[in-house]
């Protein structure tokens, strides 16, 4: 075989890779795993959400055909509605695409907006699948730089840009670093992107457990939004529907044009029934959500209360909201080699950062991801526990290694 196939180009899946430090690893009782690895809920559907999938399945048969590429049309007017109202601007449902996951949104978006050996700029630490299909696309993913606080700097992207620049991205609240991008941060980036004719491209994927009261920017209200922004979301996370493949993608009406070429190749429509799903929670579990993003913030703040034990060793919170909590170890040794050590000394699965940022970059060395959404208070106070219980060599101080 000659050449390098697309997908050569892009590293394994981090989190099938971390799973496999588990092999031939016991847990005893008294010390089950704490597996703080993956942003996914654990727990399937609220019980009523599971009837309206069984019902749907059972009596209605165009749930189990080929439906519209861009989705259903009530789902796309939900979409346009509430978003509307919670951004404070105008949506129209002809702007809004039902996917196949988030993910894919990503993907179609890329895919529309990007020819080869076009760049696009991703905050770094940057979520994994987002470089893998920038790889796979055969799209150079441009490193921007974040501060002690992992917030991107306006002028450090356009210093960056580039007469191959195509799009930048921003994921708020972040993944892997929790943090919530101000509103006037992303009104910055926004305004750059608009005066350079580039995408901004906008991955809301936790924006139902984002802590401010209001809406987390002012973008829609912009008469011209279409021209520039792209935001994506996903209902996986809303609605515990990651196995059903559900997003939404939010864009001009000529882009989606484009993107449905891709959706209508790779998938031709999405999940059936899990757009009834994603519709019927919409309309009918706004409480339980409240529920589900108190929860979410309560075990937010016990990663804040919780980390008074393990500081005294040099531990740092670098970032904390959605799901994530972002840590900086004390440890003289590397984070790609300190995650699979912690599965076998303390029973805990997590992410190096490694895994966020580009290979040989210093900063991944030192720093972890702990996806707490599916660890309960209890649970978050063990997981520190057992950090604080490491006998580890701390790194000489001041390295950044």
């Amino acid at each position: 075989m000659t050449g390098t196939s697309r997908t050569a180009t892009t590293f394994a899946p981090p989190i099938m890779a971390a799973k496999r430090w588990l092999d031939g690893v016991d847990f005893p009782a008294d010390r089950p795993l704490i597996n703080v690895s993956q942003a996914a809920p654990a727990e399937p559907p609220p019980e009523a959400l599971r009837q309206v999938i069984a019902e749907a399945a059972l009596n209605q048969p165009s749930a189990h055909l080929y439906g519209p590429v861009f989705g259903l049309p009530a789902l796309r007017e939900e979409v346009a509605g509430q978003w509307s109202r919670a951004y404070g601007g105008e949506i129209d449902a002809a702007q809004v695409a039902i996917t196949s996951g988030c993910n894919q949104a990503f993907c179609a978006t890329i895919t529309a907006l990007c020819n080869e050996g076009d760049e696009v700029l991703l905050p770094i630490p940057w979520y994994f699948n987002h470089k893998m299909w920038l790889d796979m696309s055969g799209v150079t993913a441009v490193p921007l730089p974040t501060g002690p606080e992992l917030l991107p700097d306006p002028d450090e992207a356009e210093a960056r840009l580039t007469n191959k620049t195509r799009a930048i991205v921003l994921v708020t609240p972040n993944n892997p670093g929790g943090v919530e991008y101000p509103a006037d941060l992303v009104e910055s980036f926004y305004r750059l992107a608009q005066a350079r004719g580039l995408k901004l491209i906008v991955d809301e994927t936790y924006r139902d457990f984002d802590p401010r009261p209001g809406p987390a920017h002012e973008l829609f209200t912009h008469a011209d939004w279409p021209d520039t922004l792209i935001q994506l979301y996903s209902f996986s996370k809303a609605y515990r529907l990651t196995g059903h493949r559900v997003g939404a993608m939010v864009a001009h009406t000529g882009l989606l044009a484009e993107v449905e070429k891709f959706l209508d190749t790779v998938t031709i429509c999405p999940n059936q029934l899990g757009q009834i799903a994603a519709l019927w929670g919409m309309r009918n579990l706004g409480q339980w959500l409240a529920g589900e993003r108190a929860e979410i913030l309560d075990r937010r703040a016990a990663i804040h209360d919780n980390m008074p034990k393990i500081t005294p060793q040099g531990w740092r919170l670098l970032g904390c909201g959605a799901y994530f909590a972002y840590l900086q170890h004390p440890f003289d040794i590397p984070s790609d080699e300190l995650a699979p050590l912690l599965v076998r000394e303390a029973g805990i699965l997590l992410l190096p950062a490694t895994m966020f940022y580009p290979e040989g970059d210093p900063r991944g060395r030192r720093e972890l991801r702990v996806a707490f959404a599916n660890v309960d208070r209890a649970a978050i106070g063990v997981f520190f526990d057992r950090l604080a219980g490491l006998g580890l060599p701390l790194a000489p101080t001041g390295d950044s290694a």
